[in-house]
């Protein structure tokens, strides 16, 4: 709850958002790293009068990230020279190009030394700006990660928005009607979602469009000339690009969720309190909805934070497939063709995805259920 001397401070810190993100914007910055930005830092210091209690657990969280991230920047370096060979050897079959132009190419790279020696050197570099340079895409690592990561956001919001939209419903049906035909359908297109991979539920789809007239966009992610249309045909022209990748990605997590959805309710539905709720005469949707709902619904909360990194992860192949420039398909590029620099900004970037999506997970559920609370 908001004091009256706190409000006028709020709503200044509103104020200082909107500057922020012109400055970030006139500087240079992308509107979506620039607003991301600026709306994590706003909100840390209007937690300082909201929540400090809430404001020691984030900044504890976030200190908790550092390790993890250094852990996966190190197995980064380490599992890259594992694999023989490097981003310079396809070079060696270019008779243009003399074996000691490559090695003073390795040693430019830093390529020619230990893998410890290469992190602390990374570590150093991130720390003063640098992010390293991509040889393969001949542009700075930050600047490609943070354009592709941006679309597989937009990916990962419509995913999660369609997960949960279709699982927490389908869920709640298949639990309140057990053993019926509606639980069956349901659990029929569950298995059927958790069985089928990724890439070929991707395939099929395309098939399918391309066999009935090619209704939908089957690859890319706007159409050729998309840059002249206004502002509401290419969002437009986005939507139905996101049309296959979106229900691709979904499938298996929808599935996933509407069995972790249906499991809790039933095990809400034959407690206790539940059968006392209807005893007393309640409504049954009063009961589910309002009772029943509210305690199954949490664990699901401790599921989104891995809903982030799981999407990138099976993202990786459907943007291949479809022609998605995302992250995934960028981290899938630059492992094949060991570009170390790029595979280790990408990896920084899913861990920070993965983690942040915990972060979140841990908030709402501290929200939503009276029993957890943050101390």
């Amino acid at each position: 709850m908001v004091s009256r001397k706190t409000r006028p401070v709020i709503y200044i810190s509103y104020g200082v958002d909107v500057i922020l993100f012109v400055l970030l914007v006139a500087g240079g910055v992308g509107w979506f790293l620039a607003l991301a930005l600026v709306e994590a830092a706003m909100w840390l210091v209007r937690l300082i009068w909201l929540s400090p209690l809430m404001l020691r657990f984030i900044l504890k969280r976030f200190g908790d990230m550092i390790p993890i991230i250094l852990v996966v920047i190190a197995s980064g370096f380490f599992l890259i020279q594992l694999a023989p060979g490097d981003i310079f050897s396809t070079m060696a079959l270019n008779p243009d190009i003399r074996p000691g132009d490559l090695e003073r190419f390795r040693r430019a790279f830093g390529l020619d030394r230990p893998w410890y020696e290469q992190f602390f050197r990374y570590i150093w570099n991130v720390l003063h700006g640098d992010f390293g340079f991509s040889e393969n895409f001949k542009a700075p690592v930050f600047a490609l990660v943070n354009q592709r990561a941006a679309n597989t956001l937009i990916l990962a919001f419509a995913t999660i928005i369609m997960a949960w939209g279709f699982s927490i419903p389908a869920g709640i049906i298949a639990a309140t009607h057990q053993y019926t035909w509606k639980d069956q359908v349901i659990s029929v297109l569950a298995f059927f979602g958790l069985s089928i991979p990724n890439y070929f539920l991707a395939f099929l789809l395309l098939y399918l469009i391309s066999a009935t007239g090619n209704w939908l966009p089957i690859g890319g992610m706007y159409s050729l000339g998309g840059a002249e249309l206004s502002g509401i045909e290419r969002f437009i022209d986005l939507v139905k690009h996101m049309i296959v990748p979106v229900v691709v990605i979904a499938t298996s997590i929808t599935a996933g969720l509407t069995r972790v959805m249906r499991a809790n309710m039933l095990e809400i539905l034959n407690m206790q309190y539940v059968v006392t709720a209807r005893a007393k005469g309640l409504k049954n949707s009063v009961v589910i909805y309002r009772h029943a709902l509210r305690n199954a619904i949490n664990p699901m909360i401790t599921l989104f934070g891995f809903q982030l990194g799981a999407i990138l992860t099976g993202s990786a192949l459907v943007e291949r497939v479809v022609s998605w420039p995302g992250l995934g398909k960028l981290i899938l590029t630059a492992v094949l063709t060991q570009d170390l620099y790029l595979v280790v900004g990408s990896l920084v970037y899913g861990v920070g995805l993965l983690v942040v999506g915990n972060l979140i997970a841990d908030i709402l559920l501290a929200v939503v259920d009276p029993r957890v609370r943050v101390a």
